[in-house]
């Protein structure tokens, strides 16, 4: 029976049809695809296709001989893609009819020859199988964005639960987290109490607007006058911790709060209107205890702020251990 290259082109795209000599008498039309630029009919099978498995196959009667058996091949010129084979001699020794398919390596062979459904058989269960990849490739790909939107709205809402909504400095309970892990590294450190002075005139007589606004201005400069390592966190309406970080000595923590109040004491401005405040501080430092207690630290920190309030406001004072 004469090999029909019609029937073969519909029933498997991806063969070649060898005459007895070893040579291409015909490509399906998926091979040819593969392997545009050249005329595959007339050339040698061993000149298109390296077998790799079974080994040390010399030429196209160490091939016959391996007919009906699996055959492991790849394309000699690049992209040299891998293939799987079954060579099934023609009656009268009229050559034979070499299938392939891509086996594992059809996700390349797509990507790589752009090849579509109508390279395959109708029958081929390949395409389904590359709906498949893509659906679960589809599927994956969403529940990465899906875990990235988590993981984000999960870090904001946790940084919203750090933060004060309204001047976006720590809140309390990010402030016990810090001074926590201060304690805990046995790290040198300083607590500042810092209260606003004549706040309650400014929301009196300008409104809570104002006020607002004055302490996110105070947010801004204490910010702006601490460094990234120190924290400063909103406690209380117009309460505010200044937590500094291996702050030196005890004049250069003296020198911070002095820096801070004489920022304080210049005006802002609400609506062209002039508001005046100043500020009282009071310090703890690390080193003053033994084993230094975070609460009692504020504690301390908020006896010198009422002391320095005592003696006229606008001042910083520091408050020895309560013993």
């Amino acid at each position: 029976m004469e090999a029909c290259p019609d029937v073969l082109d519909a029933l498997c795209p991806l063969h070649a049809i060898l005459d007895r000599r070893g040579c291409i008498a015909h490509a399906g039309p998926t091979l040819v695809k593969l392997r545009p630029e050249d005329t595959l009919p007339g050339r040698d099978a061993f000149e298109v296709f390296e077998v790799t498995r079974p080994r040390a196959l010399a030429g196209i009667d160490d091939l016959f001989a391996h007919a009906r058996m699996r055959l492991h091949l790849r394309l000699r010129a690049a992209p040299r893609t891998k293939l799987k084979g079954v060579l099934v001699p023609l009656p009268g020794e009229r050559g034979a009819i070499l299938n392939l398919s891509f086996g594992i390596s059809i996700l390349d062979a797509v990507r790589d020859y752009a090849l579509t459904n109508t390279d395959f058989a109708a029958t081929d269960l390949a395409m389904e199988m590359l709906y498949l990849v893509e659906a679960k490739s589809a599927a994956m790909e969403a529940s990465r964005k899906l875990n990235l939107r988590l993981q984000g709205a999960m870090i904001a809402a946790e940084e919203q639960a750090f933060t004060d909504t309204l001047t976006g400095l720590k809140n309390r309970r990010a402030l016990d987290h810090v001074l926590a892990r201060l304690v805990e590294r046995g790290a040198r450190f300083a607590v500042m109490q810092l209260d606003l002075d004549y706040f309650k005139a400014v929301n009196d007589s300008m409104g809570h607007a104002a006020g607002d606004h004055v302490l996110q201005q105070v947010a801004r400069l204490l910010v702006e006058e601490t460094r990234a390592a120190d924290t400063v966190a909103r406690v209380g309406g117009d309460e505010f911790v200044i937590v500094l970080g291996e702050p030196g000595e005890r004049d250069q923590v003296a020198h911070v709060a002095e820096r801070l109040i004489r920022r304080i004491e210049e005006p802002v401005f609400f609506d062209g209107r002039q508001a005046r405040i100043s500020a009282s501080a009071g310090s703890a430092l690390s080193w003053d205890y033994a084993r230094p207690d975070p609460a009692r630290m504020l504690a301390d920190a908020d006896r010198g702020l009422y002391a320095s309030k005592a003696a006229g406001r606008a001042r910083h004072s520091f408050a020895a251990p309560d013993g």
